[in-house]
């Protein structure tokens, strides 16, 4: 171990250079290298542990190297990794029918990420307004698609056009035509732009990367009464909020009804990309082959993957560990709200927790690296935290203490940088 520690060391020097000589510079990553992880705890090329309260970006809901995923990785790959979809796996069929079971959906579609299958839902959406029987020179009117301020999809072509953020957008403008935004939550906005030519509503049942924000019930229950009504889809974008990280296998499952279409990754195959679209059968029925499809998704080693991942949730206490440590972190820190004004309020259902701040979270972020905690920051202002759903609760105390000290830390610096300003100023006068 030691040895290959030292290996590590006189590598990282020349992995972090070879990144920034040949990797596309999409990324502001942090100048270090992580090189395995264990539960909920990364380690750095160096050796230093990590508590992880960023989980891959809601990715790694079961920790890292859990025994069970660790020993389907090792079975499956020593047998098929990859066939085609031309041909079944035995794989496919029992996790397409676990998820529809545990969803209340009809059909699945795999996908290779979330942002493919919120493309396959768009795609859906406009197949479904159109008249069955129409020619495929018919130009549909019923094409426009509602999203809400503040979204995030992903960042393919139409993820980023259902995607409020302009920082996201405008690059690439312009975007596929027929997309309006809705203010968030907001019922007589929905209501001015729904009209007979909306063919979807989209929303993510809680924004992710728009600060965590959940979706009200009142709203959630008028885009369904407005979509069914106009016979047009709702769409639920549970790409990070879903899976378990609430509590519950699906955060909608909180609502009284259910989405036409769902769009499930993150946390699926328990790192291994792998996403998936689930849908209702009446518009499995508009579906023919040819339609749709895909290379990489739904191969055999990372549906078993999968189907583990969902064994586990399904076999152990997980999901009610999530809500119960969810619990435990948001009264945590709301304490940490009474001691820290500058904390404005703590959102977010189960292990998808938003603390929203007065001021820039950046020097959070990196003071928390400095102590070994991972987290990062969404629209500037919110910290997010997307631990596992196996974390204890003697993490989520130490989690507290790290935090505590975070918060104190900077807000002393910020403090001091305020009074060296103003004496400056007062100075100059």
């Amino acid at each position: 171990m030691k040895h290959a520690a030292k290996i590590r060391k006189k590598v990282t020097p020349a992995a972090l250079a070879d990144a920034e000589k040949f990797l596309l510079p999409t990324y502001k990553r942090q100048p270090l290298v992580f090189t395995r992880g264990r539960g909920t705890y990364v380690f750095d090329s160096n050796g230093k542990r990590y508590l992880d309260f960023l989980g891959g970006i809601a990715v790694n809901g079961l920790g890292h190297a859990h025994p069970n995923i660790v020993k389907v990785i090792r079975r499956e790959s020593a047998r098929a990794i990859h066939l085609s979809n031309l041909f079944h796996n035995e794989f496919q069929g029992p996790l397409a029918k676990k998820l529809a079971e545990i969803s209340g959906m009809d059909r699945v579609f795999f996908s290779n990420s979330g942002a493919e299958a919120i493309e396959g839902c768009l795609k859906l959406a406009r197949l479904y307004s159109r008249p069955a029987d129409a020619p495929i020179t018919f130009a549909n009117p019923r094409h426009r698609i509602l999203a809400l301020e503040h979204s995030f999809h992903g960042r393919t072509f139409g993820a980023v056009s259902i995607t409020a953020t302009e920082k996201y957008r405008l690059p690439f403008a312009p975007l596929v035509p027929g997309v309006e935004f809705v203010k968030f939550n907001n019922i007589a906005d929905l209501e001015s732009k729904f009209d007979k030519n909306v063919c979807a509503v989209i929303l993510e049942t809680i924004q992710g990367e728009g600060g965590i924000h959940p979706v009200s019930e009142a709203f959630w229950n008028r885009a369904r009464a407005l979509t069914r009504q106009h016979d047009a889809l709702l769409i639920a974008d549970e790409i990070q909020c879903g899976l378990g990280r609430t509590g519950r296998y699906f955060a909608y499952q909180k609502f009284s009804s259910k989405p036409d279409l769902v769009a499930v990754a993150k946390p699926l195959a328990a790192g291994l990309p792998l996403g998936a679209i689930l849908a209702s059968e009446a518009i499995a029925a508009r579906v023919s082959p040819g339609v749709h499809g895909t290379t990489f998704g739904g191969g055999p080693m990372i549906c078993a993957v999968a189907l583990e991942f969902l064994k586990v949730l399904d076999k152990t206490k997980v999901l009610a560990n999530a809500a119960a440590r969810g619990t435990e972190l948001r009264a945590g820190i709301e304490k940490l709200a009474a001691k820290f004004p500058f904390i404005k309020e703590v959102r977010g259902e189960g292990l998808m927790i938003g603390v929203e701040l007065a001021v820039d979270g950046s020097p959070f972020v990196a003071e928390a690296m400095n102590r070994g905690l991972l987290i990062n920051c969404t629209h500037e202002f919110t910290l997010r935290l997307l631990p596992a759903f196996i974390i204890t609760a003697k993490q989520v105390k130490e989690f507290l203490q790290i935090f505590e000290e975070v918060l104190g830390h900077v807000s002393k610096s910020m403090a001091a940088t305020e009074t060296a300003r103003l004496a400056a100023h007062t100075a100059a006068r």
